[in-house]
């Protein structure tokens, strides 16, 4: 059996290239015929989207913070299933995370120091030359069980530049496994959450391909392989697995799927099907309403702020959805819980007339950045779980509730540092929503049973 390699690609602080390389090493890896797979440390759906486009594989994301090791374990072994090579893209910076636990704080090195994944460090060297052999040298010496192997400078103005910082980086005794150029040329676009996702890119394969060829001129993918280490696959007790997962919410599930709704985290999904559940994609976009013979439906998040009017008059869609609440549950995560509500005020200040399953208005209008982990605990019985349930996973919105209606609030939130945040969402009858997005469940909960693990 060939044993899969891993390598993680991380940097000092965000938008320091880590996409960028993580994306052209994958193309360049599946180039050469090899079968690669790929993960994002942290909460992103953007990322993982991209790195599914060249993988066609689900898009999957670890954090330590909301995961505990069994599920942690299990999403590192589907990355590897049939591949020979797994890239992990870091978040933010390598050691960045909350102050505690150690080994537990959703920073990428906890990932990287569990499954003793070497690190390829990614430093931007725009605006410094010897500088960079000193910042090699500190990530290197920093923890004991993080093993930063090599280095890869970025935005290199020169063949000077290059020839400054790779002499120090090589000083801090760390080999240099490429040198991207700085260059124009057409760059990945961004919006406010992040990336404009890999759906809405009109030219994705041809400038996946141009990276390609970057890497292959660029980089020293022979190295890099090398510093890559064999990651054996961990033993996962399912019983622990299971206690982790979110529980398929129904034997058939029907998913909002287009790109106002696209953020549904594909550990859930792969683990649903796992499970025996068959997820069943509509478009609201499309006007389309969950199939009537799904048991429960999943309205995921997204971008429906770029699409309110539209939906607004999907008037098929809000029908269907209405009249499927009546019998089924429905649950909306951050966009899809905007559309659940009774209206949403876009950019310009035009309010457009939502599902009106629950009764909050949200604005777009109103901008305020909501971003951070949080652990939810439910309230009452619902599609996610018994009340008392505790839930971890993260909030990243702009999106701020103007009215909050009369309906029952879905969970009491906590910050990752443990800061109360109040109660959030709403709840009526089988119909539910916050702007919280799922990634686990804590441990030693009382959780509705599920037949299907």
């Amino acid at each position: 059996m060939i044993v899969p390699r891993i390598i993680m690609v991380a940097a000092p602080r965000s938008g320091g290239g880590k996409t960028t390389i993580t994306l052209a090493l994958l193309a360049a890896f599946q180039r050469r015929g090899l079968r690669v797979g790929a993960v994002k440390t942290g909460p992103d759906y953007i990322d993982p989207a991209f790195h599914a486009a060249i993988t066609h594989r689900p898009p999957l994301n670890v954090d330590s913070w909301c995961m505990p090791v069994s599920l942690l374990s299990g999403i590192m072994n589907a990355a590897a299933t049939d591949v020979d090579v797994v890239v992990v893209e870091s978040a933010m910076g390598l050691f960045d995370g909350l102050m505690a636990p150690e080994g537990a704080r959703g920073a990428p090195a906890d990932i990287a120091a569990l499954f003793g994944v070497p690190v390829l460090l990614v430093l931007d060297v725009s605006g410094q030359g010897q500088s960079v052999g000193p910042i090699a040298q500190g990530f290197a010496r920093w923890s004991e069980t993080v093993q930063v192997r090599g280095v890869v400078l970025n935005r290199v103005a020169s063949q000077r530049h290059e020839r400054l910082a790779r002499s120090a980086v090589e000083m801090a005794g760390l080999p240099v496994c490429g040198a991207l150029m700085r260059q124009k040329g057409e760059v990945l676009p961004e919006r406010h959450l992040g990336l404009v996702q890999a759906r809405e890119h009109g030219n994705l394969a041809g400038w996946l391909s141009d990276l390609a060829d970057k890497a292959e001129r660029e980089l020293n993918l022979d190295a890099i392989l090398q510093i890559a280490s064999p990651l054996v696959e961990a033993k996962v007790n399912s019983a622990s697995l299971a206690a982790a997962c979110i529980p398929p919410p129904g034997q058939r599930i029907a998913v909002a799927d287009d790109a106002a709704f696209s953020f549904l985290y594909g550990h859930l999904s792969l683990f649903w099907r796992q499970a025996g559940a068959e997820l069943v994609p509509f478009s609201p976009l499309a006007d389309q309403a969950p199939d009537a013979s799904c048991d429960a439906c999943w309205l995921s998040g997204g971008y429906p702020e770029l699409y309110a009017g539209q939906i607004a008059q999907a008037e098929h869609f809000k029908k269907g959805l209405k009249d499927f609440a009546l019998t089924h549950p429905v649950h909306g995560e951050c966009g899809g819980y905007m559309v659940l509500g009774k209206a949403l005020e876009d950019a310009q200040g035009q309010m457009h007339t939502m599902a009106g399953l629950l009764g909050h208005v949200t604005s777009f209008a109103h901008r305020k950045l909501h971003l951070g982990y949080r652990e939810a605990t439910l309230l009452a019985d619902n599609i996610l779980g018994r009340a008392g349930t505790r839930l971890r996973g993260h909030e990243f919105h702009y999106a701020t509730v103007t009215d909050k209606g009369s309906d029952a609030p879905l969970a009491d939130l906590v910050a990752g540092d443990g800061a109360s945040l109040g109660a959030c969402g709403g709840q009526r009858g089988l119909v539910s929503g916050s702007f919280f997005h799922v990634l686990a469940r804590s441990s030693n909960q009382n959780i509705l049973n599920s037949s299907a693990f």
